[in-house]
């Protein structure tokens, strides 16, 4: 068969301009990922039509989908999901998902949406990859509020994806069956992680990597590419989700590669580059390309938009009041805000919910521009509010001055 492409020409070139054209505005603080989207929808078919997904579209849209889940596990801190941190995040997460559910079962008995589990599911989740760089540009990555945002957006990320896995993948196997497989698959996982750190306690094979890694052979990112590549295709084959595999890939990087002796501390920047720079925006621009646009234009579906951004931001903020003892006052706004700010998962999500039908197109169109609006406002928001928050900062090391400045650990 042969090949065209010169729709992935037209999805690359976006994928580039997008950046491009938001760094010619830096007081624009506009996330590159909703300006794909967008475009993405301006030269598919809802608009230009100068694009539609064929095959190199559709594989390289997929591996960027697994890219972006493989950073997100990459982004995981587990030194810091422990004490009062985990125990915190993880309660704001079950009260969280409890919202959702409560909040879904009203929108499906109001006739907004169906299949109230999906929906919860989707209502429950954090983008991890916007919320880090907004806090690293706050400067309050090392602060008690930012580790508890991330802890919580963390949990919240590992969560959804897993249960989204479990009940809603594109296999029509029981819940018990699934259960099984996501626990064989976490076996395996645990298995590679081991044999991956023993491998790397030999010390001619620690010396090969250190000589490979920065020659043509890039050995180390391409040893995370199978790692990556190997648990989504045994994923699929036992049936669960692209994003569940590839998600877990990067969790077992985090743990394994801590590179304490720092022998290779451009590895990430690397696997960074490859995704954000290659991949990830062939799935976010093609994202847009699929947009059913038309199906947002009826005003039935216009008005779902609002209800959904107001559910993401009463299911995801309300849990930030767990903060209020905890962090300086003033942030559990911004806390909020923050965890409330979500869209990838809902592309990914949405995505894998059409195609098993237990969402419309209509409704998934609905929650994607909810998605948009979150990462519009909340982030811009929350940095407005920290900004005009007079409190200093509070790092987790610091002497406690006040109960509420306290460092968690010390608690």
């Amino acid at each position: 068969m042969e090949l065209h492409f010169t729709n992935l020409l037209i999805v690359v070139a976006v994928g580039f301009a997008a950046p491009l054209v938001l760094g010619f505005v830096p007081r624009l603080r506009l996330p590159s990922v909703v300006l794909e989207i967008v475009a993405g929808i301006v030269v598919g078919p809802a608009v230009l039509g100068w694009v539609h997904v064929d095959q190199p579209v559709a594989v390289l849209s997929i591996v960027g989908l697994a890219f972006l889940l493989f950073l997100a596990g990459l982004e995981i801190e587990f030194q810091k999901l422990r004490g009062r941190v985990l125990k915190v995040a993880s309660l704001g997460f079950v009260l969280s998902f409890a919202m959702a559910i409560a909040v879904a079962l009203v929108l499906s008995g109001a006739g907004v949406l169906d299949h109230p589990l999906f929906v919860a599911i989707v209502l429950s989740a954090t983008s991890l990859g916007i919320v880090v760089p907004v806090l690293k540009d706050a400067g309050e990555v090392g602060s008690t509020f930012g580790q508890l945002v991330i802890a919580a957006a963390t949990i919240a990320d590992f969560a959804t994806v897993i249960l989204l896995s479990l009940f809603f993948s594109r296999e029509s196997s029981s819940t018990t069956t699934k259960v099984l497989l996501l626990g064989g698959l976490f076996v395996v996982a645990v298995l590679v992680a081991l044999a991956i750190a023993g491998v790397e306690h030999s010390r001619r094979i620690r010396e090969t990597l250190q000589r490979l890694q920065d020659t043509t052979a890039q050995i180390r990112v391409r040893g995370a590419f199978v790692l990556m590549i190997g648990l989504v295709a045994l994923a699929t084959q036992l049936g669960l989700e692209v994003i569940l595999g590839a998600f877990i890939a990067g969790a077992i990087l985090t743990m394994i590669d801590r590179d304490e002796m720092m022998t290779h501390p451009e590895f990430r920047r690397k696997l960074e580059a490859a995704g954000f720079g290659v991949f990830i925006p062939v799935f976010f621009v093609t994202s847009g390309v699929r947009y059913d646009l038309n199906a947002l234009g009826s005003a039935s579906t216009l008005v779902h938009v609002p209800i959904l951004l107001a559910a993401l931001l009463l299911v995801r903020g309300v849990p930030a009041l767990l903060y209020r003892p905890l962090v300086p006052a003033g942030r559990t706004a911004v806390s909020a805000l923050l965890q409330a700010t979500s869209l990838p998962f809902i592309v990914a999500a949405t995505a894998i919910g059409t195609s098993i039908g237990v969402i419309s197109s209509a409704n998934a169109a609905a929650l994607i521009a909810a998605g948009l609006l979150s990462v519009l406002l909340f982030p811009a928001a929350a940095l407005t509010l920290l900004r005009r928050d007079p409190a200093k900062r509070a790092p987790m090391d610091s002497p406690p001055a006040t109960p509420a400045d306290a460092p968690i650990h010390a608690m």
